[in-house]
């Protein structure tokens, strides 16, 4: 076994899931806490710092949602959320508000651990940056820092960005004005293959657009390559 340093908390009011959960991921190398609603999610971050939140959408009282949206105001730990298979509408609404992934219940183990991996490899590789060390990616006036992995507006703000929205724009900005299916985009992001009706990438697509175009509407940094999927326009015109 290995033992990671990530930590781990899981929010689930149910607490069957969670200590499943729970004993996988330790056996797996991980530390990991539980909570089975928003107050005890407040409690464990503000205790210790954590890396990585799975988070389950449908609980009573403060669901899944709301504290998807806490947690992308207040901490900037990556956010698994866990959906059953016919709540198409959370999950995407749970994407927009900033989460990295989601597994639908019923899940196999093997399968959240997958996605755990992956995207606590995302996050690495924002703070280190995998590219060279202090690059920094210039297009139409806005500076993307791929070292500290932070975006700076032409006119010096910050945009706060997920990790998922950073490794895209990072993944699109390293490839300037060349096609990039949404498959390619998964892999670089991901580590894996888009699955069927899978519109992930749409999703944080259509973020980024409202954080860094003009005019969302009609994009000219981020276009679609109909039939394909996007090509980065560093310029803001072909």
């Amino acid at each position: 076994m290995t033992t990671h340093t990530e930590h781990l908390l899981v929010v689930d009011d149910d607490p069957l899931v969670c200590d499943l959960v729970k004993l996988y991921l330790k056996n797996e190398g991980f530390s990991v806490s539980v909570a089975h609603d928003g107050g005890g999610l407040r409690r464990v971050m503000a205790d210790t710092p954590v890396d990585l939140v799975i988070l389950d959408l449908m609980m009573p009282g403060e669901d899944g949602l709301s504290l998807t949206r806490y947690l992308c105001e207040h901490s900037d730990a990556a956010i698994i959320i866990l959906t059953t298979k016919n709540s198409t509408v959370d999950r995407i609404v749970g994407l927009e508000m900033g989460a990295d992934d989601y597994v639908t219940k019923p899940f196999d183990e093997r399968e959240l651990l997958a996605r755990v991996r992956s995207v606590l490899r995302r996050r690495q590789r924002s703070a280190e940056a995998t590219t060279d060390s202090g690059q920094v990616v210039r297009f139409a006036g806005w500076e993307l820092d791929l070292e500290s992995a932070r975006l700076f507006a032409p006119g010096g703000e910050e945009m706060t960005l997920t990790t998922g929205e950073f490794a895209l724009l990072a993944a699109l900005a390293t490839h300037p004005n060349r096609p990039l299916t949404r498959d390619q985009l998964l892999n670089i992001t991901r580590n894996r293959d888009a699955a069927p009706f899978d519109r992930s990438i749409d999703v944080q697509i259509g973020r980024l657009r409202r954080k860094i175009e003009e005019d969302p509407a009609q994009p000219a940094l981020i276009r679609t390559v109909r039939g394909v999927g996007y090509r980065f326009t560093p310029e803001g015109h072909e």
